[in-house]
């Protein structure tokens, strides 16, 4: 049963639960939980993360804590019982948690280790803080180290900063707003300490430090290297100052024995000191640690017979040193023990011992040497700070290692009152002594005692150095042979101070003989007492004593006898009747010097002090002994403080007339001494002193009498050092007076309270007396009033002992009101007494309410002068964040409510002005002051306090005045941000008391701003606040972590809700004034309902449809609530504000208001604009701000132009969005495309002087001088973009303007730069651009694209499967569409994307131009792909039953027409389709188009050779001829002759018979032109080549024969194969020319005409539109499946006619993948869908061998010259599956061998020169298609097309492509076009560039690079087969202007045909072919290497024929290699030929 429970409330996860039970909560590790019930083992409760979700859990996973339970039951809140601190850390730590992981992500290693390491130590500081075992300072300390590491990961994580007091977490609604922003203050510093590392004591919060930190240096001796020595030794330490010349520390000693090790075996580890009480300025000194080595043994250290062995000597062996400046920086940073290596010297003379410390830090190296390397010291050193009990407490093992304290000579800086120090440290400096008539100098010892005034001995009151225990003699060292030694050893006395006074010291004289015997004989003694007779120590000085003979029996017992003779000189003046015949005799020649330093708290050396402190007994010399106390000093005076203080009030009480003023300034000098830092702790001293010792009852008397009479005369004194002096001890006075006045008040019962009340009113009167003073003209009396303001505040405590607070107030308020009122008296003195108005406030006094209200005007006076002043900002600031804390504080009392009052009255108009003043400044700190001023006081503020404010105003003018100012100040204090990003609470904060304030001043505004007395101005500035407030980055809560976001929501509300609701109420309120804030406050309103809060879009969107009700109430519309929405919902979407809920909301909100109107039809039109609008706005902030592509945020920003233009009409948003798109233009590099977007802002502006405002990034001018630089830039665009066609209408139109004005230096730049267009048109290459149809499908498309078809221009080149691949990377959810179909609905309404993607053929518009017979390929090419707007693609498919005899019979084409909405190129690379249109084109029409497009080739290709055009090499002419005739061998065009010329046919199809009859002329005249081609070849064929010339004319014979039956007599047309021709036969057999006239007799066809049969034709196999797709042989998959010699076989059948087998030119070969709409075009650019095409079997793929009875016919063709490849016609032999395409390895036979016929497609070269014979080429198609033929001779649907009669074709139409090679394999049969033809004569065949075939030839180019010609794919196959032929290996750039004549100038184009062409003409012509790139984008030779063609916006994008191998290229290769797709680019002119052949060599090699 589950029951409550009691003490289990609270406990953290140890284990996490997964929740597998019935209602089981899931848990994490770490996380805490309420617990609510428990049943046997399992609690109850809920997740602290999920409140809202309870459940079960064990409970044995969660460990309970200590809680508080507060309303306890259903709704009960539980607080872990714990230190805030350490829930702070568990807060932070899960907090950072996930920000830490995201460190690593973001690879910001460094910070992710940095933060790792400091989690790890705030859990370890949290263990120590749980584990309870801490004392309260080392919680302290944990605590001060937790949060330095919160503060510091908080500031680099971005978090906010937390304000601490105290280390704990302070309540903001507990403190003043003032002492907040100080704590935030003062977090920051701790933060910026922290993150900096500097190692300095931070000073608690509100703590001043003024103490100095005290440096201790640790040492520690780890060994002592040496190897010569044998004997023991003692090392002293010392600090030594080398600037000074002294040491400043006592010695640490260090006693070793003679193996190194210390003597004392429990000294081991222990060797160490700490050197104490260092200052900063000591460690700025030259200080150096020196170290003297004392070995103990024999005098000399390597003679053993000098001394005897058992006497041991001290003598000096070695010194070291180590400079610790040199040290100081490392020892800084490590912070840890540190080793240094001391080398030790030895002295190369003994008698400079003394000095040879300072002989090795000067580097004197003559005077000392190096014994040995290893001899050495290795110490540790570390430097500590703090005072000795920090130290002790920091580092306990330091301590516990034996420490030896090592104290500095003297006192440190700061004398603690508990330090008793009595050390007297001798020098034993040096002695003179006689040689005594020996003749070597003496080895003196000196040996020293302490003796007693008795003569005893003092034991243990002897230190030879700290670390070793005190003795009771001494013994110097011994310096050998030296009768002058120098020591310069420092010995410590620690004499008890019992003991000190009558006690002595004697020091005895021996010479240390080195005889056997060592003895050491006496021979002479010095003593000296340790005080004088007068009571003073021995002063610090040198001392020379006086040096008496005596001998070895010389006794001292009875020390009397020598005690009585004088030690020193002074001591001989003192008593100078000294009898001589004392047993002891002064040597007069010798000497001995001493010097000493006393440092004790209780022995003095002043004489002045003494006989102070013994003033009776010098009783007429106490003026002079008072006057001589300030020469003492300071140490003195504070050893003996108390013993001072009191003689001093002794004196005073026995002659208070006589010596009081004496007494007065001595008190004053003590208090002021006490003022100085190094005494400064000396204070509780004299505080104790005056408490408890202090017993000068009548003192105060005296001393308000001397403080009275020194106030008074300083109006007079000139002199007022001793005033002011005075005035700075006024606090310790008047504890004196105070004290003493209690004392007397004890002893007499309250006696003269009266008088003293009076004495103390009077005083006060002086104090006012000389604050009132004038000082401007004093300095002097300046710094007295500095003074005595200054030390004013500290007398308040102690008057508050007598009097009340009120009557202390009362005098605290007369001396501040005394004080000047102006703000004139000097800056010093103004900062003085505001500092003293501070201290006052700070005082305890002021914390009384009793007191505020009395001295509260007087401090908010002054303050108001000054801010008035805008003087000393920072202190007035200061004293008002006292008053404002000390009111918080206070704010339960009743009296609060009238200081509020008060300060309201006082300061809020003028701390608003002054936020103005400051905010204008941008004075950032002064600003937080002062709003932090500004908040505290309306924090404070209640209704009462707005109600009095607000009715205090005398008129309304005032009132406004006040609005606009509070309401400009929180705006700046919104905008200007006052506050850092991080200080959050603080923030928020003000937020809360700016709504607050801002409800109650609402209301105000209302009653008076709002009827008749309307003010714009006061309301524009209000609603302006509110929508600033609302648009605070502070509180849009979404961006916020949840667990933030619910405290702050706990807390404030949603404080936007709460103002968005005033906002609204107040609009409301405005009534009919409404009008007024229209537009104005549109754009604003906006900018609220954008904001992601739903409640505040619900208050406020409503707010429009006021607006538009009331704007169409006053002007019958609402236009201009309609232009600004529109314009201000454009920038602040592009802001990235809204989202797609705001639209949805916003239309549903106004629609439904709306609806209710009269006007609602135009409210709806325009509310569904608005919503469409923001529909592509935010697809364009998506596009812009995500990593789109270029693509789609080009296209985003044309479809947002777009309708700003057409339906919303927006000019100058037209005119941004133009701009911005010419810009993302220009970055893609797309030129062409920035251009015509810039033209369309040119098109709206005319040729008018109308001045044009500044807009955008134009300057202020006249429409002319825009539009005139308008077309410059859009020329020069033009002209990057390789786009001159377009540019030359500008330059034409500019000239225009030009000549119209005279301005003809214009006019001349303007036409030259169009000449030089024309020659780049002529000259320069361009790149023919592929297109491409994509359809995008789904609702998850952005709105501008969604279920749209659009056709795009390609980058250069770009084919198909790149394009595929662009487009899926810009849209990765995308999936590819495998089929060309439209989609049903279900694909256009899923929530997907759907990709339809093939390619597609321009159908040009300048159909005039191409026609022309003399223009210029160059330019025909530029309109083939320009300003094209209708575009095709082709499907093949059967209709009716498929004749599996002859497939023929039935295939049709469908071909699709595509027409934009606008022309490309245009503003875009791509445009929505308009237009769609269907036609089917009949197998009949499809067969005329295939037959009259090779014709056409044919008579271009010998054009070009009977016009010397191909330069020699006559490949190219014999594979053309090769693949026509040689089909014949097995039929040819049989398969035609077949389908179309049988009985059954022409009975069924009696309407065709016209078109039959065009057939056959059609093959009639191809027999033709075989000839006239054969009779050309005969010419020019090379003599090793003769054999294939006689097989060529062998088999032109049989196809001839094969004909005969059909065409009696055509074996009588050619003469280059039969003795007899016709008439018609001598035409073409004629050596003579065909003239112009001829061409004109034989044409049938207008060129209208052709362009259409040609230009548009699917079954072109001559051009890339693929215009034969009716000739395509379609063979079933079961012909993949057999051998390949049947197939070849099948292949051959298809191609009866020998005259067609060249002409295969609409084959489209279908790779198993790929599909092709037009599979009967191999040049189409269209892929079938892949619905229709089955694929082919992996066996089909390709043939591994031939077999032997076909290799005849490839060794053959491998004997020929390369030659470029070229695709067959679908009528000649290629095998084709039942889908209308080809197998891969019969792919390859095509692309190898027929590719031969195919011109190139360069724009630089006319048709005749496309057809130039290229360099040598392994394979011909024609060939490669006999040898094809078995593979395909068991299908059964093959179809033998019949011969046809010959007939004139256009020039040109010749071009053989094989784009379609790679087209998938289908089931839906190919279709063809509809087509119909004209008879035309036979002509001479020029080569004319008007051929609609030879034009379109590298326009294909498809979005694919394949020539396939149709809707990708997207499978691995389709990507990496190539369905282009193989390209030539050579071109030749033509000539501009004419393809006919290198000389353009002089020869008509149409010339005759010649025969007669020399062979080495021919050869020399065949050597300047520049060679052909395989791959174009990498090996492209632009025209000028150093210019290359800038790449994206090309307007033409030619195909470039792929190199083929130039031997031994297995067919399976060629099958199986995937090809990519190629366009083609021409060398330069000035190619050598050696580049061209290098050029060739190295494609091959790639090939290869």
């Amino acid at each position: 049963m589950w029951t409550p429970t009691e003490e289990e409330k609270y406990g953290v996860v140890i284990c996490s639960f997964r929740g597998s039970v019935p209602q089981g909560l899931v848990l994490e590790i770490g996380e805490t939980v309420q617990i609510l019930e428990k049943c046997e083992g399992w609690y109850r409760g809920v997740s602290t993360k999920k409140p809202n979700v309870k459940g079960i859990f064990p409970a044995n996973y969660i460990h309970l804590k200590k809680a508080i339970v507060s309303n306890r039951g259903q709704y009960e809140t539980v607080v872990p019982l714990e230190d805030s601190i350490v829930t702070e850390v568990t807060a932070t730590l899960q907090e950072w948690a996930s920000l830490w992981k995201q460190l690593y992500v973001k690879h910001k290693v460094d910070l992710f280790y940095k933060l790792r390491h400091v989690m790890n130590e705030l859990i370890d500081l949290r263990r120590q803080l749980l584990s309870g075992h801490l004392t309260q300072d080392q919680v302290r300390e944990v605590k001060r180290h937790i949060t330095v590491r919160l503060d510091w990961g908080n500031e680099h994580l971005g978090l906010d900063l937390v304000p601490r007091k105290d280390f704990e977490v302070v309540d903001a609604d507990q403190i003043s707003v003032s002492d907040l922003y100080k704590m935030h203050l003062s977090s920051r510093q701790s933060v910026q300490q922290s993150t900096s590392q500097v190692d300095t004591m931070r000073p608690r919060h509100g703590e001043t430090c003024r103490i100095p930190v005290p440096h201790h240096f640790f040492l520690s001796l780890k060994s002592f290297t040496y190897n010569t020595i044998g004997e023991d030794t003692d090392v002293f330490f010392s600090l030594y100052d080398m600037r000074e010349g002294k040491q400043i520390s006592e010695r640490f000693l260090v006693r070793l024995n003679k193996n190194g090790g210390p003597r004392n075996p429990e000294k081991i580890e222990r060797m160490c000191a700490l050197f104490t009480d260092l200052s900063s300025k000591d460690m700025k000194r030259d200080l150096y640690v020196v170290a003297h080595v004392i070995r103990i043994g024999r005098m000399l250290l390597n003679d053993s017979k000098k001394g005897p062995a058992h006497l041991h000597y001290r003598r000096p062996y070695g010194c070291a040193v180590l400079s610790i400046l040199d040290v100081l920086q490392s020892l800084t940073e490590l912070k840890e023990e540190k080793d240094f290596v001391l080398k030790v010297y030895t002295c190369n003379n003994e008698s400079e011992w003394s000095q040879i410390h300072e002989n090795i830090i000067r580097k004197s190296s003559a005077k000392y040497s190096a014994p040995s390397a290893s001899h050495g010291l290795i110490i540790s050193l570390q430097l500590l700070r703090g005072d000795m009990e920090q130290i002790r407490r920091e580092n306990p093992m330091v301590f516990n290692r034996g420490l030896a304290i090592t104290r500095k000579l003297g006192f440190p800086d700061v004398i603690m009152p508990g330090d008793i120090r009595n050390d007297l440290y001798l020098t034993l400096e040096k002695g003179d002594f006689e040689r005594g008539g020996k003749s070597v100098q003496k080895n003196i010892e000196v040996t020293m005692y302490v003796l007693y005034a008795d003569g005893e001995i003092l034991k243990d009151c002897i230190s030879l150095g700290s670390g070793e225990p005190n003795r009771s003699s001494y013994h110097s060292f011994v310096l050998y042979h030296s009768n002058s030694p120098r020591w310069g050893e420092i010995i410590k006395l620690p004499i008890p101070i019992d003991r000190f006074r009558g006690s002595h010291l004697r020091f005895e004289f021996r010479h240390c003989s080195t005889k056997d015997k060592g003895e050491k004989k006496l021979f002479g003694f010095a003593f000296s007492p340790l005080m004088r007779d007068d009571g003073t120590t021995l002063s610090d000085d040198i001392h020379e004593l006086y040096v008496y003979k005596c001998d070895e029996n010389s006794t001292f017992n009875n020390h009397a006898l020598y005690l009585g003779l004088p030690c020193c000189k002074e001591d001989y003046n003192g008593c100078p009747n000294i009898p001589s015949s004392l047993i002891f005799q002064r040597s007069t020649k010798e000497s001995f010097f001493i010097s000493t330093q006393l440092s004790s708290t209780k022995l003095t050396q002043n004489v002045d002090l003494l006989a102070l402190l013994k003033w009776k007994a010098f009783p007429d010399r106490i003026m002079d002994i008072l006057g001589r106390l300030r020469h003492v000093s300071g140490e003195e005076i504070v050893k003996f403080l108390q013993d001072i203080l009191d003689t001093l009030f002794v004196i005073l009480d026995d002659n208070t007339e006589k010596y009081g003023l004496l007494v007065f300034q001595s008190l004053v000098f003590i208090i002021n001494l006490l003022r100085d830092i190094k005494y400064f702790h000396f204070r509780p001293v004299m505080d104790t002193y005056i408490q408890k010792h202090f017993a000068g009852a009548l003192a105060y008397k005296e001393l308000i009498r001397c403080l009275k009479w020194y106030m008074d005369c300083s109006a007079e004194l000139i002199r007022q050092d001793h005033i002011q002096e005075a005035m700075r001890a006024l606090e310790y006075l008047f504890k004196f007076i105070v004290q003493s006045r209690i004392l007397y008040s004890r002893a007499t019962c309250g006696m003269e309270e009266e008088q003293f009340r009076s004495s103390i009113q009077e005083l006060f009167q002086s104090i006012r007396f000389v604050l009132s003073l004038d000082s401007r003209n004093s300095e002097t009396l300046l710094f007295t009033q500095a003074a005595l303001l200054n030390s004013f505040p500290t007398i308040f405590d102690e008057l508050l002992q007598m009097f009340t607070v009120q009557e202390v107030a009362e005098f605290v308020r007369g001396t501040l009101g005394s004080m000047p009122s102006t703000v004139h008296i000097g800056q010093s003195m103004d900062v003085v007494k505001l500092q003293s108005i501070a201290r006052t406030v700070d005082s305890r006094l002021f914390s009384f309410s009793e007191s505020r209200r009395i001295l509260l005007p007087v401090v908010l006076h002054h303050i108001h002068l000054h801010l008035r002043q805008q003087k000393e900002l920072l202190i007035c600031s200061g004293i008002l964040g006292s008053i404002f804390s000390i009111v918080k504080t206070s704010s339960l009392e009743a009296d609060v409510m009238e200081e509020v009052e008060m300060m309201v009255e006082s300061l809020l108009d003028v701390l608003l002005q002054t936020l103005l003043t400051i905010m204008s400044k941008s004075h950032a700190q002064e600003a937080g002051e002062y709003v932090s001023c500004l908040l505290s006081l309306l924090r404070q503020m209640c209704d009462t306090h707005y109600q009095h404010l607000l009715d205090n105003f005398q008129s309304k003018d005032e009132l406004k005045e006040f609005l606009l100012k509070i309401f400009c100040v929180f705006r700046n204090l919104m905008k200007m941000s006052v506050f850092p990003r991080d200080w959050m609470v603080m923030r928020l904060l003000t937020s809360n008391i700016i709504v607050t304030t801002v409800q109650y001043l609402s209301s105000a505004l209302h009653k008076n701003f709002t009827e008749t007395d309307f003010d714009f101005k006061v309301w524009n500035s209000y609603f302006s606040l509110a929508v600033l407030f609302i648009n605070q980055p502070s509180l849009q809560l979404e961006i916020i972590t949840s667990t933030k976001r619910k405290k702050i929501l706990d807390k404030y509300g949603d404080m936007r809700v709460m103002m968005a609701y005033e906002l609204f109420s107040m609009w409301q309120n405005l009534g009919e004034h409404k009008i007024h804030f229209i537009p104005g406050m549109i754009g604003p309103f906006l900018g609220v309902t954008l904001v992601p809060q739903p409640e505040v879009r619900n208050i406020m969107i409503p707010i429009f449809h006021d607006m538009m009700d009331w704007e169409q109430r006053k002007n019958g519309n609402f236009k201009q609530v309609e232009a600004e929405l529109i314009d201000k919902l454009d920038s602040m979407v592009s802001e990235g504000k809204g989202d797609e809920s705001y639209r949805e909301l916003f239309g549903l909100l106004l629609l439904e208001k709306v609806e209710q109107e009269t006007w609602r039809e135009t409210g709806i039109s325009f509310v569904t604009s608005v919503t469409r609008l923001m529909e592509r706005l935010l697809d364009y902030r998506d596009c812009m701000k995500g990593e789109e592509t270029e693509n789609k945020k080009i296209g985003c920003t044309v479809n947002l132009m777009n309708f700003y233009k057409s339906e919303i009409n927006k000019e100058e948003m037209y005119i941004r969005y133009i701009h911005k798109l010419c810009d993302m233009h220009l970055q893609a590099e797309n030129y062409t495309e920035a251009a015509f977007t810039l033209l369309l802002y040119c098109e709206l502006l005319q040729w008018e002087e109308r001045p044009l405002r500044e807009f955008l990034h134009y300057p202020s001018q006249t429409e002319w001088q825009r539009k005139e630089g308008l077309c410059r830039k859009i020329i020069h665009y033009f002209n990057k973009g390789k786009s001159w066609e377009f540019g030359i209408p500008l330059c034409r139109e500019l000239a225009c303007q030009y000549e119209s004005l005279y301005d003809y230096q214009s006019l001349s730049w303007i036409r030259k730069m169009e000449a030089s267009y024309y020659d780049n048109i002529m000259e320069q290459q361009r790149l023919e651009p592929e297109f491409f149809r994509v359809g995008f499908y789904g609702r998850k498309f952005p709105f501008f694209l969604r279920n749209k078809e659009y056709v795009c221009r390609g980058h250069d080149y770009e084919r198909l499967e790149a394009f595929q691949q662009r487009m899926l990377s810009e849209f990765p959810q995308a999936v590819a569409m495998q089929h060309p179909n439209h989609p049903d609905d279900t694909i256009l309404q899923c929530d997907a994307q759907y990709l339809q993607i093939y390619a597609v053929t321009p159908i040009p518009d300048y159909v005039d131009v191409l026609q022309m017979d003399r223009v210029p390929d160059r330019v025909k090419s530029f309109y083939r792909v320009n300003n094209v707007r209708k575009f095709r693609y082709d499907r093949p498919f059967h209709k009716g039953p498929k004749d599996k005899e002859n497939e023929f019979k039935s295939l049709w084409i469908e071909r699709t027409t595509l027409t934009l909405t606008h022309s490309l190129p245009g503003i875009s690379r791509w445009f929505e389709v308009e237009r769609r249109e269907l036609v089917e084109v009949s197998p009949l029409e499809n067969a005329i188009q295939v037959v009259e497009n090779k014709n056409q080739e044919l008579r271009a290709l010998i054009s070009q050779y009977q016009h010397k055009q191909v330069h020699g090499n006559v490949n190219l002419l014999s594979m053309c001829l090769n693949g026509v005739i040689d089909a014949a061998v097995n039929g040819g065009i049989a398969r035609y002759q077949e389908a179309f010329f049988d009985k059954d046919y022409i009975t069924k199809h009696p309407g065709d018979a016209e078109k039959i009859t065009q057939l056959k002329e059609l093959m009639q005249e191809q027999v033709h032109v075989l000839g006239v081609g054969l009779a050309v070849h005969e010419k020019f064929v090379h003599p090793e080549m003769r054999p294939l010339h006689k097989k060529l004319i062998d088999q032109f014979q049989m196809m001839r024969a094969s004909l005969y039956h059909e065409f009696p007599g055509l074996d009588k047309l050619s003469p280059a194969c039969s003795g007899t021709s016709t008439p018609r036969g001598n035409v073409l057999a004629s050596h003579s020319p065909m003239s112009p006239e001829n061409i004109k007799m034989t044409h049938r066809h207008s060129p209208m005409n052709l362009m259409g049969t040609g230009r548009h034709s699917s079954s072109s196999l001559s051009s890339h539109t693929s215009s034969e797709a009716g000739n395509v042989v379609m063979l079933g998959d079961s012909s993949m499946g057999e051998a390949p010699e049947d197939l070849y076989h099948h292949m051959q059948l298809a191609y009866p006619n020998p005259r067609y087998q060249g002409s295969v030119t609409n084959v489209s070969v279908l790779s198993s993948s790929q599909a092709s709409p037009s599979s009967s075009s191999l040049s189409s650019t269209h892929s079938a869908p892949s619905q229709m095409i089955t694929s082919a079997p992996s066996s089909a793929r390709g043939s591994p061998s031939l077999p032997d009875k076909y290799r005849h016919a490839r060794e053959m063709m491998l004997l020929l010259p390369t030659h470029r490849d070229r695709p067959s016609s679908a009528m000649y032999p290629a095998a084709i599956l039942e889908n209308g395409q080809l197998p891969n390895f019969q792919r390859a036979l095509f692309q190898q061998v027929v590719g031969a016929c195919k011109p190139c497609s360069d724009p630089n070269l006319s048709v005749a020169e496309k057809a130039v014979p290229a360099a040598p080429s392994s394979w011909s198609l024609d060939s490669g298609a006999r040898e094809a033929q078995p593979f395909l001779s068991a299908h059964t649907g093959c179809i033998l097309a019949p011969p046809v009669p010959p007939r004139s074709l256009l020039h040109g139409h010749y071009s053989l492509h094989f784009d379609a090679f790679h087209h998938p394999l289908g089931d839906t049969p190919p279709a063809l076009p509809a087509r119909t033809l004209r008879k035309s004569p036979l002509h001479p065949i020029p080569a004319s560039p008007t051929s609609p075939q030879s034009g379109l030839d590298g326009s294909n180019s498809t979005l694919s690079g394949s020539a396939s010609s149709g809707v990708s794919s997207l499978s691995e196959s389709n990507f990496g087969h190539s369905s282009e032929a193989p390209p030539r290996t050579d071109t030749m750039d033509s000539v501009p202007s004419q393809a006919w004549n290198a000389d353009e100038d002089l020869e008509p184009p149409y010339l005759p045909v010649h025969y007669s062409l020399s062979e080495s003409a021919v050869l020399d012509s065949i050597k300047a072919q520049p060679c052909r790139s395989h791959s174009a984008p990498g090996c492209v030779i632009p025209q000028d290497p150093m210019d290359p063609p800038a790449l994206p916006p090309k307007p033409y994008h030619p195909r470039l024929p792929a190199l083929e191998h130039d031997e031994g290229m297995l067919l399976r290769e060629e099958a199986e290699r995937p090809r990519g797709l190629h366009r083609k680019a021409s060398l330069p002119p000035g190619s050598t030929k050696e580049e061209q052949a290098r050029m060739a060599w190295e494609h091959s090699r790639g090939e290869q």
